[in-house]
């Protein structure tokens, strides 16, 4: 089988037509959904309406899934799936978190263009995520996620710069992350179970064979290079890849689900008024190696 997918920005990102995601789908849909985000690597359903079980049990057609930094913490949780991350404003109790909370606050990083869990020595492949309540719209903004084509931002370099980048690698740090926010404030012992990781600067696309910058806030240097040398690179080559021109911004609607491959993109939330509740349940898949044992 195939998707009927209709574009929402040249190349990039498409809306699928529609499929009941929570229903179990047999292996030909599973195939025909990956064939149609290996050629949008932003994928939108619309009208879904998934428990956490349904949207747990969707991602995993696709690979292993992530339990993330807040899930592996100890205590009280919001949801009870640890492979469903919580990427809400609410409190454990569903109260709209204070503004200075502490939880609040590092999930601000968030708002900073990056590819999730690129720290990780093993990153992650797909991203899902679903809008279960939304704000109203507002003077603050409403919300929406922003993706920037990886893949054509690599296109658009001059082939010398092509040349220069592709053996680079780079080191990931989501402790310097959230410090260009000013946020450091992380539970003891945190910093040591999420050391820096080591990430290739470009990667090859399995199935297409095509190239795409792998840039994410968490980068912090360039292996082998004086770090400000290396840290101004990344700032040139976040500063071009998401130009708008690679730039899709969703617009969430209720029962949105979004898939996209973090591999080929970065992405970033926008604001939106944070006095109301909004609720987005997330599943990830985890990729099978490092970046750096892929052919660059």
């Amino acid at each position: 089988m195939a998707i009927h997918t209709q574009e929402l920005h040249p190349g990039f990102a498409a809306e699928a037509g529609f499929l009941d995601l929570s229903r179990p789908l047999d292996g030909d849909a599973v195939a025909a959904v990956q064939a149609a985000i290996d050629a949008y690597p932003v994928l939108v359903f619309r009208d879904q309406r998934l428990t956490d079980g349904q949207l747990r049990d969707f991602a995993a057609c696709f690979g292993p899934l992530e339990i993330g930094r807040s899930a592996a913490r100890p205590g009280r949780r919001r949801l009870a799936i640890p492979q469903i991350g919580d990427i809400s404003n609410l409190d454990v109790d569903n109260n709209v978190r204070a503004l200075d909370d502490r939880r609040r606050l590092d999930g601000l990083g968030n708002r900073l263009w990056h590819t999730d869990a690129s720290y990780m020595p093993v990153p992650v492949v797909l991203g899902m995520l679903h809008a279960v309540v939304l704000p109203p719209q507002s003077p603050f903004g409403n919300g929406e996620t922003e993706f920037a084509d990886m893949r054509a931002a690599y296109d658009a370099l001059p082939p010398a710069t092509q040349q220069a980048v592709d053996p680079l690698v780079a080191e990931h740090d989501v402790f310097w992350s959230r410090a260009q926010i000013g946020f450091t404030e992380f539970p003891a012992g945190e910093r040591e179970q999420y050391p820096p990781s080591q990430q290739r600067l470009v990667r090859r696309h399995p199935v297409t064979g095509r190239k795409s910058l792998y840039l994410s806030a968490h980068a912090s240097h360039i292996t082998g290079w004086p770090v400000a040398d290396g840290r101004l690179l990344l700032v040139d080559l976040n500063t071009h890849a998401t130009q708008s021109r690679f730039v899709y911004s969703h617009t969430w609607r209720l029962g949105d689900l979004v898939i996209w491959d973090n591999r080929w993109t970065m992405h970033r939330g926008r604001p939106h008024d944070e006095t109301k509740a909004r609720d987005l349940r997330r599943a990830t898949t985890l990729d099978t190696g490092s970046t750096l044992e892929q052919a660059a």
